[in-house]
């Protein structure tokens, strides 16, 4: 199933949203434009507000067969029927997480370092996202982004798809493709711009 995870990959933040759009209505427009991955990572919002939010995007998303992923909460992604979950640092290890969701289940995991991928792809993550990469305001606080250089190397040994983020734009896609990562995931790029569906549309003509 990872050799078919789609080059472009969503992570939602609902304070990004511009001119009182909503979360929802925003992402119903990038999959209309073709977005294939989708994660729910609205970290602030309490289980009885996000299970709602989660079964009105699970149910968009199988419309438009895109695979939707849920931050950390695994017992939320299995009451929704998600496709998987995304873990970070503070997570529930992914070796447990693999026992309970199983073999059919997605597992990403948040990554910085060589040694995490190489600990993400031991215990069974199925994809990591990587960086940030290029500068981010948002990561300015953690110190210096990763930089494009660290990926060849970085992908080379990795037997699992990497999926860059952080600072990605689409003037800066294809050199991060070409660099070897598998993918780029976002957050602002799409859902803050003015007009998310040209946005996704250039991030496809970059790949």
């Amino acid at each position: 199933m990872t050799e078919s995870l789609p080059n472009l990959y969503l992570i939602t933040d609902r304070h990004q949203m511009q001119n009182g759009r909503q979360l929802l209505e925003v992402i119903e427009e990038l999959l209309l434009a073709g977005l294939k991955m989708v994660q729910l990572r609205e970290k602030d919002l309490p289980a009885a507000e996000l299970y709602p939010l989660a079964k009105e995007l699970r149910s968009l998303t199988q419309q438009h067969k895109c695979l939707l992923l849920i931050n950390d909460r695994i017992d939320l992604a299995q009451a929704i029927g998600a496709d998987g979950v995304h873990l970070g640092n503070h997570s529930l290890p992914i070796n447990v997480a693999r026992r309970i969701l199983g073999a059919k289940f997605l597992i990403g995991a948040s990554t910085h370092s060589r040694d995490e991928i190489e600990a993400a792809q031991n215990r069974g993550a199925d994809f990591v996202t990587y960086g940030p990469i290029y500068f981010t305001p948002s990561k300015a606080v953690y110190g210096d982004p990763l930089g494009i250089a660290s990926l060849p190397s970085i992908c080379a040994n990795c037997n699992i798809p990497v999926y860059a983020l952080g600072g990605i734009k689409a003037n800066n896609t294809k050199a991060t493709l070409q660099a070897g990562a598998h993918g780029v995931a976002m957050i602002s790029a799409l859902l803050a711009d003015s007009s998310p569906t040209q946005a996704y549309q250039e991030f496809a003509l970059s790949l």
